[in-house]
């Protein structure tokens, strides 16, 4: 059974008992994931931006697009237009296919884990959790890569506040601290 299947038929019907929902569209779902990469390195080293590119798109299953900067920061030597990031959105099959890797693959292969923190689960309802090296995604060869990276995943749903959110991603497997 895929993670699609998983959700419409057990997620939404524990979350319709659990939140005493009448109507079943109000069971909130996911509507689109987003990993991002931010490259700070890249305004000094070239291919940098294109290794990332490389490995968030195995990662994801789908090809991963170079992000630019929104204004100048005098500070960090960075331009409006400079390329300083990396992100892939994810929605449908994808999206489910990689909740599902992410909740029951690279979530338990964080060292020293005791649960995500409640306060990931913003006051709309998403799912912000930052990962510390790119490397507990079992599709990255170790040996193929230039530098450990950390990378974000933002899991963007539908709920209308925190609590509804929690719960939903609860309810999906992603543990939180007690």
């Amino acid at each position: 059974m895929s993670f699609k299947d998983y959700y419409n038929k057990d997620v939404r019907k524990k979350m319709t008992e659990t939140l005493v929902l009448k109507n079943p569209m109000e069971v909130p779902r996911p509507l689109k994931v987003v990993i991002n990469v931010g490259a700070g390195e890249a305004v000094s080293s070239k291919g940098v931006l294109e290794k990332i590119q490389e490995q968030l798109s195995v990662i994801a299953g789908q090809k991963a697009v170079i992000t630019n900067a929104h204004k100048s920061i005098s500070a960090f030597k960075i331009r409006k237009g400079l390329a300083i990031g990396v992100k892939v959105t994810l929605r449908g099959e994808r999206m489910y296919s990689f909740l599902e890797k992410m909740i029951k693959v690279v979530i338990p292969r964080l060292k020293d884990f005791r649960g995500i923190s409640p306060t990931s689960v913003d006051q709309n309802g998403n799912l912000n959790i930052g990962f510390p090296e790119q490397i507990i995604f079992p599709e990255i060869e170790f040996d193929k890569i230039d530098k450990i990276r950390g990378l974000e995943v933002t899991v963007v749903t539908d709920a209308k506040n925190h609590d509804k959110g929690r719960k939903l991603f609860e309810i999906m497997g992603i543990p939180f601290k007690k």
